[in-house]
Formats: structure tokens, sequence, C-alpha cells
């Protein structure tokens, strides 16, 4: 997708209400960027020397990181829970010495 495509697919854009309502306004950076807000996926499009790129909103490795951290909390807290009272049930009896 070259420059001018991309412009003509942001002009149709504004022709469309449908459109507005999943894409924001586009504006211009300095250096000569155009950046199209989108709220569904929530992110945003840059196009740079023609070629369209995709920016999530959400970091999906700190999503990750947090998932991870809360199962080795989770994990540890189990182990110490198993330590100090075991799920397994006292036995309790006498031996007997038989001949």
């Amino acid at each position: 997708m070259n420059l001018r495509e991309a412009r003509q697919v942001i002009d149709s854009l504004d022709t469309n209400p449908d459109a507005l309502s999943v894409f924001g306004q586009q504006y211009q950076t300095s250096d000569g960027a155009t950046v199209i807000p989108v709220s569904k996926p929530a992110g945003v499009f840059v196009i740079k020397d023609g070629k369209p790129i995709w920016a999530p909103a959400v970091d999906g490795t700190r999503i990750a990181l947090m998932g991870i951290l809360v199962g080795l909390v989770a994990t540890t807290l189990a182990g110490v829970a198993m330590v100090i009272r075991p799920p397994w049930p006292d036995l309790h009896g006498e031996v007997t010495k038989r001949f």
C-alpha cells in the first residue's frame, strides 16, 4: 500500500457514518506520519512512508507477567498452607507387636 492508496482509504472513512463510530479523527505528526485511533480493538494505525503499522493500546507482555506473578504467589501460598496443615487426615494409632 503506497501513500496515495492510504490517503484514499482515509478519505473514504470520513464519508462512511459507521466508520466514524470505530475510527477516530486522523491527525498528522511532525514527522509526516498519519495516526488513526481505533476503538475496537483498542489501538491506533500509524501510516508512515506508505506502510501501515498497528500499535495496540494494551501491552500483552505486562498482562502475561501479571498472570505469571499471580500463579507464583498462589503456588507459594498453597505450599505454605500444606506445610502448616496438610490436607491429608491425621493418622493416629497404636502399633502392637504380635508373634
